[in-house]
């Protein structure tokens, strides 16, 4: 992932807590098998002590391919929005002639991959999904023993991903005149399609940090 230095993360808390706002579902993506493309597995996923959780069917491909090379990367985007040209055209330049462009924010994760088999340490791993996605407890007892998720148990494999770097970027026009940042904001907010108003909340965010527009070369003014 290509990062100028304007659509750095700011610090860890700020990716931190981007991650924590409820963005717990990423691509995971695998280096192929010998003379076979990468394997990439949408899933949802948990953090705990610096590893990212998952869980996987047994019969998934990506099994062998991380056995082969553990070696992955989990990528987790969101808050994206399509920017046209128009909106984008500098002062004094027809509208037709701005340059459109893509806003978003993304994680990459780094990790080793280890693969979790043994039965009790596969329900420890859903015990710890669990009490993320469904915090109420509003579930049956996981247990090896126990339906329904003991005879479930053998039908899926386990991952903890162990996190060895991190790299984040928050893509908003921070190089642009405050104007012009306020202004997309504005329109994104009224165009209102998809994700443009979290979109908009993460440009108005940034703002509120940076101010001035980055300058390459001199930080931020």
């Amino acid at each position: 992932m290509f990062i100028q230095p304007w659509d750095a993360s700011l610090d860890d808390t700020e990716w931190q807590t981007w991650i924590a706002d409820g963005h717990d579902f990423g691509q995971l993506s695998v280096n192929g098998l010998p003379g076979q493309a990468p394997v990439v597995v949408p899933t949802h996923y948990t953090t705990d002590n610096g590893q990212l959780l998952v869980h996987l069917a047994r019969p998934n491909p990506v099994w062998k391919a991380i056995e082969h090379d553990p070696n992955v990367t989990f990528t987790v985007i969101g808050d994206y929005a399509f920017v046209p040209g128009p909106w984008r055209a500098k002062p004094g330049i027809p509208p037709t002639d701005g340059v459109p462009t893509s806003y978003y924010a993304a994680v990459q994760f780094t990790c080793r991959a280890h693969i979790v088999d043994d039965p009790e340490a596969k329900a420890d791993l859903l015990r710890r999904q669990m009490a993320h996605f469904q915090p109420d407890g509003d579930h049956a007892l996981i247990d090896v023993d126990q339906p329904p998720y003991g005879r479930m148990l053998p039908g899926i494999r386990g991952l903890r991903l162990e996190v060895t770097e991190v790299r984040a970027k928050f893509k908003y026009d921070d190089h642009k005149p405050v104007e012009h940042r306020t202004a997309v904001a504005g329109h994104l907010t009224e165009r209102g399609q998809g994700l443009d108003v979290p979109t908009a909340r993460q440009q108005l965010r940034r703002l509120d940090r940076i101010g001035l527009a980055y300058s390459a070369g001199q930080g931020k003014l």
